[in-house]
């Protein structure tokens, strides 16, 4: 019989509707049942193509002696972390605070206030390497509630202290000696062996390669352009499909943790667009065509992730063997294909499969185009991954900025398409007067209140929307996305919470301005606000920019790897950033002048027929002599305009 999750939007939420456990959703119905029965509440935490949230789902919330544990003790509460970044943050924060590292499944105990008192990840249904099951752990914790209510409330009062420290920083400008410092401690922990930063597992660095490429430096395009190869080559990109998984669980990326978000793909997106190679522009193919394909909504928009297993077992619909190949390809074309790709007897994955990798260039392009439509074709008739198809707004911001980069980099009309309708589709059914909700699912919005990434990755992708199509809608709409959140998020120090000033008040109110696999919502409010100060001239947006930038001086000279968006933006505001107004009659030699402009690394450009009142760069900017010229400013200061696109380059 179905439980309370049967009527959730979540489809993390809708995939426990069938468990025994008698989940409630994350609500304040939850803790009076809780204090009406004086049990504590278990808050499982995770998303729905997390591998080991299935795994323990499996293991303990579809076990009837587990769950009827579960039900007589505690009140459990579900929560998808992407449709509630709020609550996964300030119980995040609990579990590296208890346990020194985080992941999910996420698993906290609380008391009827929502204070923690018990944190940890995933629990095996039988103890394992030292670790105890969880009935276990359910049980230990029943004991203390019931015997040990004063160390329950010591615990609980002293999270919550810590939780709530200030969080507020010691503004510092963010110059270039924060910079050249950052690009320091990025060159000592920088892979030489294989490129990318740290050791397993190792995710994307999407957000720092931004930066990286921003800079003239040769050191600096060096560890991009290496990193870049790396992972369009290894195992974490789908050398067949295109798009990229989440991350690698080694240190070469050879074997990846298959799920694939949409978030990296949309950030990948943007950086390889900027890689002007052969490699980079066959990613930017690759990647947009998975997202156009496999992640596109019926209504318009972005889903959010496809997941790691299918067939119960994770990666089965990637990997291959020899056999398998040669049995699609062929006596002759089955063993080169596996020579090409590291498919080995051995394997490079389990029960002897192996990951697709590209090492080296085939030497008989047109053979691999054949062998891979073939294996292509061979692959869609296996059991595909599960999607999870909500549209989180901030992704699909993301989404939106990355296809406008490779629609007008690498002449693609069909991406810009999408990207105006991903756009329709946010400001129809998420926004409210520049107000975002945070996810919807079949055209219909939830109820989670947008949080400050949202707005600012959705005011950047109408921005960037605006550039890629001279259409002032979107500049008129990105203004009243940023007003909102200076409105409700800013904090007194110059930096930003990340939720609302009305939002649902939880037992911390979050703030963390670090990047990790997506912006954090300050570096992302940075660039929107960044950008419409370069677009309007608006020096409360820039002042706002830099306020926020100052206050994450010290996590961006101290820990870059965790401040990549926002080393990007002050990159872009160091560098002015440039202002480019190409106008005149459209046409080849328009054209010519706006791929120069869009290759200066950071400028702000935008394209038109001729001057334009409703876009401030534009005001004043006309054609010289019937001629489409190009006009470079800082500020709304130009310099006199140019025609011709080697004197633009120059």
């Amino acid at each position: 019989m179905p439980n309370r999750l049967a009527g959730a939007t979540s489809p993390y939420l809708l995939q426990h509707a069938e468990n025994p456990v008698d989940w409630w959703e994350w609500g304040s119905e939850a803790f009076a049942e809780a204090r009406r029965r004086d049990v504590p509440v278990l808050l499982s935490v995770g998303y729905a193509a997390c591998h080991w949230c299935h795994v323990m789902a499996h293991e303990s919330f579809e076990d009837e002696a587990t769950a009827a544990y579960l039900n007589e003790h505690f009140v459990s509460v579900k929560v998808d972390r992407e449709e509630r970044p709020d609550v996964d943050a300030v119980y995040m924060n609990a579990t590296t605070a208890m346990t020194g590292h985080g992941g999910w499944p996420m698993t906290c105990v609380l008391d009827h206030d929502g204070n923690p008192f018990f944190a940890g990840t995933y629990f095996p249904d039988q103890p394992r390497h030292g670790q105890p099951s969880f009935r276990q752990l359910l049980e230990a914790l029943v004991d203390a509630w019931r015997t040990r209510g004063d160390e329950v409330r010591r615990v609980a009062g002293n999270l919550r202290a810590h939780l709530n420290q200030s969080l507020a920083t010691t503004p510092a400008p963010v110059g270039e000696d924060t910079l050249t410092a950052a690009v320091t401690l990025l060159r000592r922990e920088f892979d030489e062996r294989s490129a990318g930063f740290g050791g397993a597992p190792k995710f994307p660095p999407s957000m720092v390669l931004a930066f990286l490429l921003l800079r003239d430096g040769e050191a600096e395009h060096a560890m991009a352009a290496r990193t870049l190869e790396a992972m369009a080559r290894g195992g974490i990109h789908d050398q067949l499909g295109g798009g990229f998984a989440r991350y690698s669980v080694d240190s070469e990326w050879v074997v990846p943790h298959f799920e694939k978000m949409l978030y990296d793909n949309a950030l990948l997106l943007q950086a390889y667009a900027r890689w002007e190679t052969d490699l980079g522009r066959r990613a930017v193919a690759g990647i947009a065509d998975f997202l156009l394909a496999e992640l596109r909504t019926g209504e318009g928009g972005f889903a959010s992730a496809l997941d790691a297993d299918s067939e119960g077992a994770e990666g089965t619909y990637y990997v291959w063997t020899p056999e398998q190949l040669t049995d699609v390809l062929g006596p002759d074309d089955g063993p080169w294909a596996a020579r090409l790709l590291g498919v080995t007897t051995a394997g490079t994955f389990e029960h002897g499969t192996s990951v697709l990798q590209l090492r080296e260039e085939p030497e008989d392009p047109d053979r691999w185009t054949r062998c891979r439509q073939r294996l292509l074709e061979a692959r869609a008739r296996r059991v595909r991954p599960a999607r999870d198809d909500k549209v989180v707004a901030a992704w699909n911001g993301l989404a939106i900025s990355g296809l406008c980069a490779s629609g007008t980099l690498l002449d693609r009309p069909r991406d810009l398409d999408a990207a105006v309708a991903a756009a329709d589709l946010l400001w129809r059914v998420h926004a409210d007067h520049g107000r975002l909700r945070r996810v919807s699912r079949d055209g219909v919005v939830g109820t989670p209140a947008g949080v400050l990434e949202d707005h600012g990755c959705v005011a950047t992708g109408f921005l960037d929307l605006l550039q890629a199509t001279g259409d002032p809608v979107w500049l008129e709409r990105a203004g009243a996305v940023v007003d909102a959140a200076l409105d409700h998020f800013a904090a007194g120090d110059g930096g930003f919470n990340d939720t609302a000033d009305d939002a649902e008040q939880l037992v911390a109110r979050p703030r963390d301005p670090s990047d990790n696999a997506s912006p954090s919502g300050l570096s992302s409010m940075v660039h929107a606000l960044s950008t419409y100060a370069a677009l309007t001239g608006s020096g409360r947006h820039r002042d706002a920019a830099e306020a926020a930038l100052a206050s994450v001086a010290q996590l961006a000279e101290r820990a870059p790897r965790f401040a990549g968006w926002s080393l990007a933006a002050a990159q872009r505001m160091l560098d002015g950033p440039e202002e480019i107004a190409v106008v005149g009659p459209a046409g080849a030699e328009r054209d010519a002048l706006a791929r120069v402009a869009r290759r200066r690394p950071g400028a702000v450009v935008v394209v038109a027929d001729g001057p334009r009142d409703d876009i401030p760069l534009l005001v004043g900017r006309d054609a010289v002599d019937g001629r489409p010229a190009a006009y470079v400013c800082r500020g709304l200061v130009c310099e006199r305009p140019v025609t011709d696109p080697e004197a633009l380059r120059r």
